[in-house]
């Protein structure tokens, strides 16, 4: 049985060998990230254009995903590199301090309106929540703060307001050139950073088709005020990210499980696809083996239903990338076994003709004994309904579109097929079907499988066909 959970590593220059490249690839990558927050355009079009060559040397799909900045709120440089702050300590973040000018006394800031946004007694967190500080006051643009968790802070480190509320836009001028730069790579999906809700979704995905793109956008939720908008950010987004990062500074670290469950569900229950990401395989930086409580993590994400989960510092920089890949494969393949049949949408109303039969080819597979389910796709739509439900079942999409096929990557427990239709006949469509999936090695003589499709082949939203074959016999079903 094929893993299910798929796997997104961001790429960076402990992937650029291609040797290195290759073997991510066969220990089972699924979809790249590339992080806009580092290095140049054109290394970043050279990466792309790498993989997609080594993929298709390989005879995979993979997907490619561009990971927007998002606003840079952040301190400045200190003249000493760094500074040591002590608890009582008074400390002020000032938008008239040089960014290249901090001392242990100030240090300057590249968001400029963050006075506009604190008041007294506000609680902001840099680097990560590792340091704490409580504001006194505010003064123009100077925001002074007693030092409540003291420690080592270094240049550029992140600012965050406990409970959220900076008022940073989602999309800087520089995301808005990245979009552009997106759609010239022919994006599978481009990463909106730090959504504050719905609008912020939609305002990315307009910029996106301007530009000629025709990926998926996701929506990373790490800001403390998306939770107020979930349900309508979940709506806009063709996928989420737990960006478990800033999210956990905002609401507090001990918070963060249960939103991540939260998030989890919610998005699987408004068919919007879901990944979990930041520090799954931290250790593997440097480590050749993951601590026990990362294999717990990445174990818990998997049995709640997350479809991907993401590698960042792990693959980019750290010392082995597919070492770090073979240990998820491993470990998501080990939590799959205890999947559960899902009772998704068993009390609905279906609105779709298609999105009906997704859900009724599920029901049947998951009570019948199927070996596996083919469904011939234009744009991965009845798929994704099909990977909402909890099920061993693995489900190929079968589609002539590149895009549709780079797309399902990211779907939990789909696997792409590049097959055309190349002729009319109902029985000749299911014979080429059963033949292809034979050719894969998926499916043996005897094994039932379900086939959705349409009567008008090639069209969107036609799906309206179920078929049940058992391989073997479809070859007597092309005879009559």
């Amino acid at each position: 049985m094929p893993r299910r959970t798929k796997i997104v590593a961001t790429l960076g220059p402990a992937t650029d060998d291609p040797q290195v490249l290759d073997e991510l690839i066969v220990a089972g990558l699924d979809v790249v990230r590339i992080n806009l927050s580092h290095d140049r355009h054109d290394r970043h079009r050279e990466r792309a254009a790498q993989v997609r060559a080594r993929a298709a040397a390989l005879g995979r799909e993979i997907g490619l995903l561009i990971d927007l900045q998002g606003p840079k709120i952040r301190i400045g440089q200190f003249v000493g590199g760094r500074v040591m702050l002590h608890e009582g300590d008074m400390f002020a973040i000032d938008g008239d301090c040089p960014l290249d000018g901090g001392t242990a006394d100030c240090v300057g800031t590249t968001f400029l309106t963050l006075a506009a946004d604190v008041s007294a007694g506000d609680t902001l967190l840099l680097d990560d929540g590792a340091i704490e500080l409580t504001v006194i006051s505010v003064h123009g643009r100077r925001v002074n703060c007693t030092v409540t968790t003291g420690g080592v802070l270094s240049n550029n480190k992140g600012i965050n307001k406990k409970g959220g509320g900076l008022s940073a836009p989602a999309l800087t001028d520089k995301d808005r050139q990245d979009i552009l730069f997106a759609a010239t790579l022919d994006a599978d999906y481009v990463a909106v950073s730090f959504v504050r809700c719905a609008d912020d979704v939609h305002l990315a995905r307009q910029l996106f088709e301007q530009a000629g793109g025709h990926g998926g956008i996701v929506a990373k939720i790490e800001r403390a005020e998306a939770l107020n908008d979930l349900d309508n950010i979940i709506d806009a987004s063709d996928a989420i990210m737990v960006a478990r990062g800033d999210l956990g500074v905002e609401i507090g670290d001990a918070k963060l499980p249960a939103v991540q469950k939260q998030l989890i569900h919610l998005a699987r229950a408004r068919n919007c696809v879901v990944i979990t990401a930041t520090q799954m395989m931290q250790s593997m930086i440097e480590s050749p083996i993951p601590t026990r409580a990362e294999v717990f993590d990445v174990a818990n994400a998997v049995l709640d239903g997350t479809d991907a989960v993401m590698l960042s510092a792990e693959s980019s920089i750290g010392k082995n990338p597919p070492l770090v890949v073979e240990a998820l494969h491993r470990i998501c393949e080990e939590a799959e076994k205890q999947a559960r049949r899902s009772a998704h949408r068993i009390d609905s109303v279906f609105g779709r003709v298609d999105e009906a039969i997704a859900m009724a080819a599920m029901y049947t597979a998951n009570h019948l004994g199927v070996k596996a389910i083919a469904a011939l796709t234009e744009t991965g739509s009845t798929v994704k309904w099909m990977s909402r439900i909890s099920s061993g079942i693995p489900i190929y999409a079968l589609t002539r579109h590149r895009m549709t096929r780079h797309k399902v990557t990211l779907f939990r427990g789909v696997y792409p097929i590049a097959f055309d239709v190349a002729t009319t006949d109902v029985h000749e469509v299911n014979h080429a079907v059963i033949e292809e999936l034979l050719r894969d090695g998926v499916v043996n003589l005897g094994d039932l499988v379900i086939i959705t499709k349409g009567d008008r082949s090639g069209v969107e939203g036609q799906t309206n066909l179920m078929k049940i074959m058992r391989v073997g016999e479809h070859c007597l079903h092309l005879e009559d």
